[in-house]
C-alpha cells in the first residue's frame, strides 16, 4: 500500500510543473510577438520618412529641371521663379541668380578669348517641401536643397 501512495504523490508534482512549463514558454511567446510587432512598426515608419524624403528629392529636382527649361536668366536681378506645387503634399521653390561672367577659354571655342563672346555663370536652388499633413507640421515632413550651377554663353557686352 505504501507504493500507491508515492506513485500518485509522484504524479501530481509532474502535472503542476507541466502548468509552470507551459505558462513559461506562453510568456516568451507573447514577449517575442510583442517585440516582433514592435520592430515592424518602427521599420514601417521608417520606410514612410524615407519615401517622404524621396518625395522632396524628387520635387527639388523637378525645380531645377523647370529653371533651366524656361530659360529666364538675368545678369541684373534675381529670377524668383515662384513657388510650384508638384501635388497636394508637395511645392518647390526655384530661383535663379548671376553669379559672374568670364571669358570664353581659349580650347573650349574655335571663337577664343577676346572674341567678344562670355559664358554667364549662374546658379539655379530648388527648395522643395513635403508634408505628410499639409497645413500642419509633424515628424514626418521632409524638404531637400538642390542647386545647380551652370553658364550660358552669349555676347560679352550684353546683359543677357
Amino acid at each position: 500500500m505504501k507504493s500507491t501512495n508515492q506513485s500518485i504523490n509522484h504524479h501530481s508534482r509532474q502535472r503542476g510543473a507541466v502548468l509552470i512549463i507551459s505558462l513559461l514558454l506562453l510568456v516568451v511567446i507573447t514577449t517575442l510577438a510583442i517585440s516582433g510587432m514592435n520592430t515592424a512598426s518602427t521599420e514601417l515608419a521608417m520606410a514612410r520618412n524615407d519615401q517622404n524624403y524621396e518625395y522632396a528629392f524628387q520635387a527639388a529636382e523637378t525645380g531645377l529641371e523647370n529653371a533651366l527649361a524656361q530659360g529666364r536668366f538675368d545678369t541684373l536681378v534675381e529670377t524668383d521663379l515662384g513657388q510650384n506645387f508638384i501635388n497636394t503634399n508637395d511645392e518647390v521653390t526655384t530661383k535663379v541668380r548671376f553669379e559672374n561672367s568670364t571669358l570664353v577659354p581659349d580650347r573650349a571655342f574655335s571663337l577664343g578669348v577676346g572674341s567678344g563672346v562670355a559664358a554667364y555663370h549662374f546658379l539655379a536652388s530648388a527648395e522643395a517641401k513635403s508634408r505628410r499633413a499639409p497645413g500642419s507640421d509633424t515628424d514626418r515632413d521632409s524638404s531637400a536643397l538642390h542647386t545647380q550651377a551652370f553658364y550660358v554663353v552669349g555676347p560679352e557686352s550684353s546683359a543677357f
